[in-house]
């Protein structure tokens, strides 16, 4: 299924996407070297184990990448005109090496663009949750989309 055009959307509209991803270690290794974070916490397994996690910690640069990534199919592929900000974004739980993450998405509002005419602005919340049912990662994405 393709991304939807602005007129295809309703306020409350919700997708389950069916997308699951299981967390590596060398992901969370690969983000965490490309984004230059030397954080002992998503690096240092010695390190982590001291901490109050008892483990690696996964960068949450990466749990919110990939919560966007996974609902881009179902919501703006072949649609999006551009990504026009995210707010409001938190990570209330820690995401281990191991955990399956899943995400669900929610149409928050809905306005017509006053400056491009043939697009839409869509507000999408987005919710990551681990195996657990736990939420750890949130966010609201403001997208413009063809109409």
């Amino acid at each position: 299924m393709g991304g939807r055009t602005y007129t295809q959307w309703n306020v409350g509209d919700h997708i389950a996407h069916a997308l699951r991803h299981t967390v590596s270690e060398e992901e969370n290794r690969q983000i965490t070297v490309m984004t230059h974070n030397p954080q002992p916490l998503h690096l240092d397994a010695a390190y982590a184990a001291t901490t109050e996690f008892g483990q690696i910690v996964v960068n949450g640069l990466f749990t919110f990448a990939l919560m966007i990534g996974i609902s881009v199919e179902e919501t703006t592929l072949g649609t999006l005109v551009a990504n026009l900000g995210y707010d409001k974004v938190v990570m209330p739980k820690p995401v281990f090496i191991g955990d399956t993450l899943r995400v669900q998405t929610t149409v928050t509002d809905l306005r017509l663009s006053q400056s491009r005419p043939e697009a839409g602005i869509v507000t999408f919340r987005h919710r990551c949750y681990n195996q657990r049912d736990e939420l750890v990662c949130e966010c609201l994405r403001t997208a413009l989309v063809m109409r």
